[in-house]
């Protein structure tokens, strides 16, 4: 059981909320919870945007009913929550100048993540795409953390007009990203190394037991939950 401690609106249709609870499962930025909500039958499998030895940070969007549900409650509230879940980013293999590739609610793993390359001395560079001004979020957090920070919005009400494949850094050395389906496939056609991509997904479980979230790589078919979220650029199938 996790208890609420806030839940509030960041942006468009967009809340963060923190969580007080046990926290010692999550051992990798990229990982994932998944909620039980009251008259609901799934859980909900929400991204980590960040977490310390006794706090969780979420950041979701409103797009269904479960979504709105959780938006409307309070602080003090006790959630049944499966912690930890899913395989994160690996940064061994990030080298020196990691890019982070965020889009609208793919933003929030790229968080942790930067906060994880900096503690092991890298710089890492970030680019987050939103469709327009009202959805942007996470902006200042982002430039707190002193790293170059690029934002794109498709309509161009604020910052660079067009796509994250738009405003790419020239230099990197390995990506990460996080966001749609059609994001993911044209970062692939674009980058020039070797990366990894977290997968938005529909789930039944959240552990790898119903088989409802499984894509086809190289290797075979893989479970979203239970193998990725995170998947090598290399093994995917388009």
């Amino acid at each position: 059981m996790h208890k609420i401690i806030s839940n509030k609106n960041i942006a468009k249709d967009v809340f963060e909320m923190k969580l007080s609870g046990d926290t010692s499962k999550i051992t990798a930025p990229g990982q994932f919870i998944n909620i039980k909500l009251d008259g609901f039958y799934l859980r909900r499998p929400i991204s980590v945007c960040d977490y310390n030895s006794d706090t969780i940070t979420i950041i979701y969007k409103t797009v269904g009913k479960g979504t709105e549900y959780m938006s409307d409650l309070k602080s003090g509230t006790e959630l049944d929550v499966l912690c930890g879940l899913g395989n994160g980013f690996d940064t061994s293999k990030s080298g020196d100048k990691p890019l982070l590739i965020g889009g609208g609610v793919g933003v929030p793993p790229m968080y942790n993540l930067a906060k994880k390359l900096i503690s092991e001395n890298k710089k890492p560079a970030a680019v987050l795409g939103f469709n327009t001004a009202d959805d942007i979020f996470y902006e200042k957090e982002f430039m707190d953390l002193g790293i170059e920070v690029k934002i794109s919005t498709a309509d161009g009400s604020a910052h660079n007009k067009g796509f994250v494949t738009d405003i790419f850094p020239e230099d990197y050395t390995y990506f990460y990203t996080c966001g749609p389906i059609p994001m993911l496939k044209a970062v692939c056609d674009k980058t020039k190394t070797s990366g990894q991509l977290s997968f938005e997904e529909r789930m039944g479980c959240g552990f790898g037991a119903c088989m409802g979230c499984t894509c086809k790589t190289k290797y075979g078919d893989k479970r979203i939950c239970k193998d990725g979220p995170v998947l090598l650029k290399e093994e995917i199938i388009w």
